[in-house]
């Protein structure tokens, strides 16, 4: 029997975890590095709850909402779906959302990622993550981890972006004090690529919602 995408993509992005060894935390401190992170987008993933709902446990969510009307509601939906499967929530960018439906971090656009360090120092609890298109946010103190794309030709806002590739992607992984998650045109039949690339976990926007579709 053939396995599944949803499948071949958890056990890539275990793998990934495993392989890193900076990705563990000890206890009492913040949460771990969730290996398979889902980031919503309104165009792309109207109903990003019934993803979340089909998520393994230790999997996360982004959820970008980028001004959407009905934000707060779709926050708090997730935030009751995520709790219950034993998967990580976070908000894009918006720390008072973050705080207001009780999330267990924050991500970064680009643009933002050194906000992470005053960030870290008022939420010491909270995931921080940041993205990085170049290896100019490598470095930044306070994140607990990259999310690097587009590591191949990718949709969405990143379609304009030429793919980084493999070589440049283990370079920039490599050269990194923070672990590096990959993003950006991720499927089932190129997840394998990323293993022994530095990876330390993959994410994915409509790849992820397909794989984890209703039956």
């Amino acid at each position: 029997m053939s396995r599944s995408d949803a499948e071949i993509l958890w056990e890539v992005a275990r793998l990934l975890a495993r392989d890193a060894a900076n990705v563990s935390r000890g206890p009492g401190e913040r949460p771990a590095l969730p290996p398979l992170l889902f980031l919503t987008d309104p165009d792309r993933t109207p109903r990003p709850w019934e993803t979340a709902a089909r998520l393994p446990p230790g999997a996360g969510v982004i959820f970008r909402h980028f001004g959407l009307p009905g934000a707060q509601e779709t926050a708090l939906r997730l935030r009751r779906i995520t709790r219950d499967r034993g998967v990580l929530l976070l908000i894009g960018l918006d720390a008072d959302m973050a705080e207001a439906v009780g999330a267990d971090g924050l991500h970064l656009p680009e643009r933002a990622v050194r906000r992470a360090a005053d960030l870290r120092t008022a939420h010491p609890d909270w995931l921080i993550t940041g993205a990085a298109h170049a290896a100019a946010a490598v470095g930044v103190p306070g994140l607990d981890a990259l999310i690097v794309s587009p590591v191949f030709p990718a949709g969405g806002v990143s379609a304009s972006r030429a793919a980084l590739g493999m070589t440049a992607f283990r370079s920039l992984a490599a050269s990194s004090s923070t672990p590096v998650c990959a993003l950006g045109g991720i499927r089932a039949s190129n997840a394998r690529r990323l293993i022994g690339s530095g990876a330390c976990g993959l994410a994915g926007v409509s790849a992820i919602q397909a794989a984890f579709a209703p039956a």
